[in-house]
């Protein structure tokens, strides 16, 4: 089973793909989102927001503000900006 991904900004699709594993930080705290998560929807602060690739790789963004969906293994990850 794998994720599939999207992290957007209002200027460019940052990452798209599959993944095993997501992490973000959330207003409520540090969040991991793995295949078969229960839906939901949290706010980002600014902090960094990691992706592993099916493939193993991981990919570390730097997130000031946004917004993080999950649902049907389906996570949206939009944010102000990414540094």
């Amino acid at each position: 089973m794998a994720l599939n991904v999207a992290l957007v900004s209002p200027t460019q699709q940052v990452w798209s793909g599959e993944a095993t594993f997501v992490s973000a930080r959330t207003t409520e705290g540090d969040l991991g989102v793995l295949p078969g998560h229960a839906p939901l929807f949290g706010v980002l602060v600014v902090g960094a927001v990691s992706i592993k690739g099916i493939d193993g790789s991981t990919q570390e963004f730097t997130v000031r503000g946004g917004f993080l969906s999950v649902s049907n293994d389906r996570v949206s990850i939009l944010t102000e900006s990414v540094g």
